[in-house]
């Protein structure tokens, strides 16, 4: 089997080719070993960084971004974003305070990204 990616490593955007079948077979396109390493998780198990936004309570906005601590499984992503659907957090918040911990037991915290001051 082969599938052709776009390296999403650094600013290049090398165009991967890689065969595989049961296992990696050839990965030929890439200009540094991030570019390989890339092309076999695609393949083998794909991450995302999950990025989305909660609702706040008692704050001087209404929503506050987040995103994961560290990439997810790709087919999990869906699932986090129904889990995290009714979730609501009270402010004050601060840029990286951990907003859901360990979501859905996979052992990644969705942290804030913005700050989010308490209503006067």
């Amino acid at each position: 089997m082969t599938r052709n990616l776009t390296c999403i490593c650094c600013p290049l955007g090398c165009q991967i080719t890689i065969e595989f079948e049961e296992e990696i077979i050839s990965v030929e396109g890439n200009s540094c070993q991030r570019g390989k390493e890339y092309a076999k998780s695609e393949v083998t198990s794909p991450v995302r960084v999950f990025t989305s936004s909660v609702r706040v309570m008692g704050g001087n906005e209404e929503m506050c971004s987040v995103k994961s601590s560290l990439p997810l499984p790709k087919d999990r992503i869906l699932d986090v974003a129904e889990a995290i659907r009714n979730t609501v957090v009270e402010a004050p918040i601060e840029i990286g305070d951990i907003m859901v911990p360990n979501v859905l037991e996979t052992g990644v915290d969705l942290i804030a990204t913005r700050k989010v001051e308490k209503r006067q």
